[in-house]
This record gives C-alpha cells, sequence and structure tokens, in this order.
C-alpha cells in the first residue's frame, strides 16, 4: 500500500550517487575491421572521454588511456574529436587540443602535431594523400580566431591551408575517388542554423583544391550533412522547403514534414547512409520523436523501420550492421546495434547501468498548448509518478519548467535519470519546446528571430496556466529551471512575469551586453538574430536583460556556475546574486572550480541537483526525504 506524504518529500531510489555513479555519456558508436567502438564521457573520471572497443566475443577494453581525452574545443561545443583509420585512431587531446595517433593494438598515445593556438575538429582520412582533412581554428593571432580547412599530413604532422576566407567551416568530406571535397560554410552573423553553404572542388595533383563551386546553400537557406553516395553523387540536408529534408543532384528527394537534421552545435551529426547507390537508411524527427526508415532513390518511397526508440542520433552503417544512439520514454539512451537483414536489434551499452522499476518512471505526454495570436507551443508533460507515494487528498504537486538551451535546440522523449529524478519525488514535469525550438521546421524556429526573451517567455507562462486550468499542477507551487540560454528564459521569466516562485538558473545569462560583448567566436554574433545587432540595439538588449530589472524579480532563485565557463562568463551569475541579495530576495550561489559550460565532474552534478532539491524545499515548505548538507540562503526568513 502506497504511503501517504507530501508531494516533493517522496523518497526515491533515484538518487544524485546513482545517476552520477552508473551514468555516462555515449557517442560515435560505429564499426571498424569487425570490433564495434563508441566514446564514454565518465562524470567519476571528471567528464573524460574515452574511446572504447568491443569485440564479438563481447570483450570490452578502453583505447585511449588517463589522462588522455578525446574532445575538441573547436567552436566551444566540439565533437568530431576521433577518427578511426586502418587499425589506428587519430583523436583530439582535451589539454593541449592537438592530434595524436594511437594504433590499436598499442596502449601509448603519439603526438602527430605540434601547434600550439590551433585547435582541429571533423576529421576526414585522405588515405591516398596519407593526410586528414580537419576544420581548424586559430587562437595564435590578436582579436577573433580564424578558421579554416587544413591538411595534417600523416608523416609529419605538418599543416597546409586548403580553404579558407569564411568565419566558420564544417564537415570536410572526401568523395570515393578521393579526387572531390566538399564542405560547409557560413558568416558571421548567422548561426548554421540560419544560412550555410555547400561547396565542392577537385583536388589537383599536387592536393590543393581547384576552383570550388558553389552547390546549395545561402539566400536564408541551412545546409548540413554532406554525404556522397557510392558512386559519386553528392548528397545533403536542406531547409529550403521549410524543413530539413534530404537532397541529392537533382533537389529533394524526400519531400516531407519531417526533420532529417537538427541544430549544427556540434560536429558530427549523421542521420543518413547509403546501404548502396539508391538505398539510404536515415532517421527523421516528427514533433521531435525519432523514427528509423528506408529511402528508395529510385522511386523516393519512404519505408518506416519498427522499432522502439523515440530519440536515435549518430547513425552508422556497416555491412548491414547499423549502430546509432538510442532511448525510449522506459529507456535509457543506449549504444545499439541492428541487423538490417534479421531485422534484430542488440543494446550493447546503456548510458546509465543503474535498474529502475517501471513503477518509479514517469511517461511523458508529448502536448500542445495554446500560446498568443492563435499559436502553438509544444512540450512533453510528465506527471509525478512514485509507486511508494501518493500524496494527501486534494494536494495538487508542485510543478517544475525545464527550459533547454541553446536557445535553438530542443528538448526530446528520452528517459533521463536527471528529469525522473524530480518526478519520483513528486514534482510534475513541463519540459517546453517553445516556439524557436528545433523539430517543428523553419518557421517555427524562426519564431525567435528578435524575439529571444519574449516568444521564450510567453510560452512558459502560457505552458504553466494550460497545466492549472486543467487541473494538474499547484499554481502556488512553480519553479522554472534551465541552464545557458535556458538560464536566461529562467531570469527573465522570473524578472518579468509573475508566474514562478522559484527558479535555478545553471551557468544562465542574465546580462544580455555582457554576452554579446564577452563570448567565443561561434556564437558572437548569435544575439543578432536573436536580439538584434549590438551595439546599434543596445536599448533593447538592456530592456530584455533581467539584471537591469531586478526592481522587478518575484521569485526565489539559485544558481550554479562554473568558474572556468568561456561561454557565460562567472560574472553575470555573481551580478545577479548581487542585486538579488540587495533586493532582499531569497538566493543562493554555488560555484564550482575546474568547470567550463555544463557540469562533467560527478560530484558537481550531484551537488547540483540535490542542492536544487533542497533549495526547493525551503522555498515551497517541504523537507526532501535525502540527507542532503545544507548551504546558506540569503534572505530566506525575510521572505518567510
Amino acid at each position: 500500500m502506497a504511503q501517504v506524504e507530501s508531494y516533493g518529500a517522496w523518497r526515491s531510489p533515484i538518487t544524485g550517487d546513482a545517476i552520477v555513479a552508473e551514468s555516462i555519456g555515449l557517442g560515435g558508436v560505429s564499426f571498424h575491421k569487425g570490433n564495434l567502438y563508441w566514446t564514454e564521457s565518465r562524470p567519476t573520471e571528471g567528464g573524460r572521454n574515452v574511446m572504447v572497443e568491443r569485440t564479438p566475443d563481447s570483450n570490452e577494453r578502453d583505447i585511449n588511456p588517463a589522462p588522455y581525452n578525446i574532445r575538441t574545443r573547436v567552436h566551444e561545443y566540439g565533437g568530431g574529436a576521433s577518427l578511426l583509420e586502418d587499425d589506428t585512431l587519430y583523436f583530439i587531446n582535451f589539454t593541449d587540443q592537438q592530434v595524436y595517433r594511437q594504433i590499436l593494438a598499442d596502449d601509448t598515445p603519439t603526438k602527430l602535431t605540434d601547434a600550439p593556438g590551433l585547435r582541429f575538429a571533423n576529421g576526414s582520412m585522405d588515405t591516398q594523400r596519407s593526410r586528414i582533412i580537419y576544420v581548424i581554428e586559430d587562437h595564435t593571432g590578436d582579436g577573433e580566431a580564424q578558421n579554416y580547412l587544413g591538411a595534417v599530413s600523416l608523416t609529419d604532422g605538418s599543416i597546409i591551408k586548403l580553404t579558407e576566407g569564411h568565419d566558420f567551416y564544417s564537415s570536410p568530406t572526401l568523395s570515393p575517388k578521393g579526387n572531390q571535397l566538399s564542405w560547409l560554410t557560413w558568416d558571421h552573423p548567422d548561426m548554421p542554423w540560419d544560412e550555410t553553404k555547400l561547396w565542392q572542388a577537385n583536388i589537383d595533383q599536387s592536393g590543393n583544391l581547384d576552383q570550388p563551386e558553389l552547390i546549395a546553400g545561402g539566400d536564408r537557406q541551412s545546409v548540413q550533412q554532406p554525404r556522397y553516395s557510392p558512386d559519386g553523387r553528392l548528397f545533403y540536408v536542406s531547409d529550403v522547403g521549410g524543413w530539413w529534408n534530404l537532397c541529392g543532384p537533382d533537389g529533394c528527394v524526400c519531400e516531407k514534414e519531417a526533420e532529417f537534421g537538427g541544430a549544427h552545435w556540434s560536429f558530427g551529426l549523421c542521420n543518413y547512409q547509403f546501404a548502396d547507390d539508391n538505398t539510404i537508411i536515415c532517421v527523421y524527427s516528427e514533433s521531435n520523436l525519432s523514427q528509423l526508415a528506408t529511402l528508395d532513390l529510385t522511386n523516393g518511397e519512404l519505408s518506416v523501420i519498427e522499432q522502439d526508440d523515440t530519440d536515435i542520433g549518430g547513425i552508422h552503417l556497416d555491412e548491414g550492421q547499423l549502430c546509432y544512439i538510442g532511448a525510449s520514454p522506459m529507456q535509457v539512451s543506449a549504444a545499439k546495434v541492428r541487423d538490417l537483414d534479421t531485422e534484430h536489434t542488440a543494446t550493447i551499452k546503456q548510458s546509465a547501468s543503474l535498474k529502475v522499476d517501471q513503477g518509479y518512471l514517469s511517461h511523458p505526454e508529448a502536448i500542445q498548448f495554446p500560446a498568443i495570436d492563435d499559436e502553438t507551443a509544444h512540450a512533453f508533460f510528465y506527471p509525478p509518478t512514485n509507486r511508494d507515494f501518493e500524496a494527501p487528498e486534494g494536494e495538487l504537486p508542485p510543478l517544475l519548467v525545464f527550459m533547454h538551451g541553446g536557445p535553438t535546440s530542443s528538448t526530446h522523449s528520452a528517459l533521463s535519470l536527471r528529469t525522473q529524478y524530480w518526478t519520483s519525488r513528486g514534482f510534475a514535469i513541463l519540459d517546453i519546446n517553445y516556439r524557436g525550438s528545433t523539430g517543428y521546421g523553419r518557421a517555427y524556429r524562426d519564431k525567435l528571430l528578435m524575439n529571444w526573451g519574449i516568444v521564450d517567455v510567453e510560452d512558459t507562462v502560457h505552458g504553466v496556466k494550460f497545466l492549472v486550468d486543467q487541473g494538474l499542477v499547484d499554481g502556488e507551487k512553480t519553479a522554472i529551471r534551465g541552464g545557458s540560454a535556458g538560464g536566461f528564459t529562467v531570469l527573465a521569466a522570473l524578472t518579468f512575469e509573475d508566474t514562478f516562485k522559484a527558479g535555478a538558473s545553471l551557468y544562465g545569462i542574465g546580462d544580455l551586453e555582457t554576452l554579446a560583448r564577452d563570448t567565443h567566436k561561434f556564437e558572437s554574433r548569435y544575439l543578432d538574430s536573436l536580439i538584434g545587432p549590438y551595439p546599434e540595439e543596445i536599448e533593447r538588449y538592456k530592456k530584455r536583460s533581467p539584471i537591469n530589472h531586478t526592481e522587478q524579480l518575484t521569485g526565489a532563485v539559485i544558481f550554479f556556475q562554473g568558474l572556468e565557463d568561456n561561454v557565460v562568463p562567472p560574472n553575470q551569475a555573481e551580478a545577479m546574486v548581487d542585486a538579488l541579495d540587495k533586493k532582499g530576495l531569497p538566493c543562493a550561489y554555488v560555484p564550482f572550480e575546474g568547470e567550463q559550460h555544463g557540469f562533467r565532474r560527478a560530484e558537481n552534478i550531484k551537488r547540483s541537483l540535490e542542492l536544487e532539491l533542497y533549495f526547493y524545499g525551503c522555498v515551497f515548505g517541504f523537507t526532501p526525504a535525502d540527507n542532503i548538507p545544507p548551504i546558506p540562503i540569503r534572505n530566506l526568513e525575510i521572505s518567510q
């Protein structure tokens, strides 16, 4: 029989210790010479990224030894940091950002490049010329870093430039014969989901690029994921028709109101692979629910591959074996292999080894709710769920609204133990894809243009009202949490609306001017499209920055901040804390040494989760069942 206990005070087996001790990040799953490889990001090793090998007889071993960490800082968000070729692993080591190589049978990596100030990413192996073509980011000069495509010699690590002149490069891709190279570029103030260009050039006898030709893009089109068919035709993903659809030499090959691509925050997007000249295996999403499919290029027929995952990414195909990272509402993300002939799917490695009875898991419901001007916004709603507890009769659960980062990004339905941490303790969750999120087509994504801090805030308010009106949550116990760009929406909602009683900002943005003046190259002009050009639109920046309107703040806020964050510097959180403190509002500040943009160390992930729960307990008047070492909360007595 379930025990009666107030929402928020339920005891859960999904603890902070269990989450960090038994959770890893997974990525880059692929076959190489019969063995399976993937990368693991391990919180218990300070977030170190490790390449893991699995043999056909299920033996596993780490390839790169400690302290080597496979992670690039190109564009700060990285991706595309490793490459397997001819029994050798080539990777970018996080500490010095140089290229290393390691024979798979050996335990010792050796440095290939010695170019301090240069960063490398997104390599493409050019076997004919014994080199790797990389996106290179040069930080040796004054001012903004310079980006270009360059070739690194496998003989001596020397570097030659292949093409330059654009602000950003991505996706160098060689044709099957090795005689052509395609790549993407974009320039300030565009982001890669605003406008990119796809180029192609022949490679001459000296290894240089001969007269690059514009293939697609420009004119407010976002192009991504260039890939050659086995017979040498160039394909790509473009949103020219309003959705990221697959295209080839003759235009769109599968017109569908679905996304075959995503926001290019990091390198290595992969939504399709060729099974043969005329057959593509692909993954697409509708309302941010993923589906595998086969596309016949001879007739454009798209055939669904039945399977259980609703969140799929990073597919790789090798002789009928499809590898990918997949997850569903009831299963954590895992490295999987599907035999396309037998239709059998094997789960190779799960991101969390914690076994949780489904009686503790909340199943998300994809919902739509009315926004302003007869528009519609999207979200996933999670009701509180714990088989051991029920709330007193008539009590409604507190609501915690999740804001995804980006802001040009999205949230998905995959099982997240960090989400279930809250629902299993008695919180309802609204995981919102406000207007401007990806996954719903270009028109929906563009709703955020010039409107960041407006439509995202409006949609959070309307989402809460929608749930309150249905009697699903307690309108007097509402909180909002988010990191980075999501943290800005948290602070904006607490400043410009009175819907929320509390909030948590994880490395969030309080001062848009500071962000415009003091951030890395990749995002240095991002706000041009979200707010307006700076400093020309300085008044708009001031108007939307929560730091300038602290007199309007209405809630309690806890801040979590990495002290080595180059994306959102710590001074933003510190300024907001000082402003809240001066106003006498409840606030707490939790800085983490050694953390950057997003927390990777196990102890910090655990501590931030627990302290956020502790903070809400203090504000909403419940006592968590967990034993959480407290922290000081400024002005709490004044607010009560």
